[in-house]
């Protein structure tokens, strides 16, 4: 009798086994993979990773992604290579659909870009605002690590040289085009003593890491110009190979209640490093 037992026991274990192990088949056959083109930010900061199970679960949709810069970003969706854009370049967002590349554009988060540099703060640019900052560097021809890569970072700070009314710094010696992501931009300024300009989001994640052993700090902030946007972008019909109503679902998720509440509630070390803001 014990040994009817033992083997009914293991019997059903068998079974609950077998049936776990082909549910989770089940639902790995139903995931519809989508692929998203966006930027090195919501990778290198671990949002996606975050956010990945969360959209399997509400929309059966299994996200893969490719991180570059928001520049080389909108080239795979004009050359049809993603399904979908998350990127956070406006002018260039806005550029690309009026070019035909795509047919709509939904802000949905953000966040801000910050002025990182050596506590020693060799520019004196403590406390004073991006331009005032930015002007302060090039008159002490203090290094400056641009990412250089064409990517949203990379046309914000462009951008802030133009608010400076200072011209495009281009081969100064004091200027350094680093051409990676913001995570090796922000190693190479901790080395050489570098200024950069960076979203605050990868700041954190690297802060978090890093603990103080880099030298790097903030030292300015707030401005209203340093503010992060991030963008979905629908593809243009001419995009036929691409999942256009796995896309729409992805947004629709993205812009939903949930998914609004999932991105204010991805944290590091306490800190939120993305606002939703779809409602607006």
């Amino acid at each position: 009798m014990r040994k009817l037992s033992v083997i009914l026991t293991l019997t059903l274990a068998l079974s609950l086994t077998m049936a776990l192990t082909l549910a989770f088949a089940g639902a790995a056959l139903a995931a519809e993979p989508i692929l998203v083109g966006t930027t090195t930010s919501t990778a290198d900061t671990g949002l996606l990773d975050y956010l990945v199970p969360k959209i399997l679960k509400d929309t059966g949709l299994e996200m893969r992604w490719i991180a570059v810069g928001t520049g080389k970003a909108l080239e795979h969706g004009k050359n049809c290579d993603v399904d979908i854009l998350m990127v956070h370049a406006p002018g260039a967002e806005k550029k690309f659909i009026e070019e035909g590349n795509g047919v709509s554009r939904a802000e949905f988060m953000y966040n801000d870009f910050v002025l990182v540099g050596p506590a020693k703060d060799p520019a004196r640019i403590k406390g004073k605002g991006v331009a005032d900052s930015l002007k302060a560097i090039a008159v002490t021809k203090a290094p400056f690590a641009s990412r250089g890569d064409d990517s949203g970072t990379h046309k914000m700070e462009q951008g802030l040289w133009k608010v400076a009314a200072m011209p495009l710094p281009d081969k100064e010696s004091w200027y350094i085009g680093v051409g990676q992501g913001m995570l090796a931009t922000l190693r190479i300024a901790a080395e050489r003593g570098a200024y950069t300009l960076t979203d605050r989001g990868t700041w954190i994640k690297y802060e978090a890491k890093d603990q103080g052993k880099s030298g790097l700090v903030i030292l300015s902030e707030g401005d209203k110009v340093l503010l992060n946007q991030y963008s979905i972008i629908q593809l243009a019909p001419k995009c036929s190979n691409i999942k256009h109503a796995a896309a729409k679902k992805l947004e629709a998720w993205f812009l939903s209640a949930v998914g609004q509440k999932e991105i204010a509630g991805f944290k590091l070390e306490g800190k939120q490093l993305f606002f939703p803001n779809a409602a607006k």
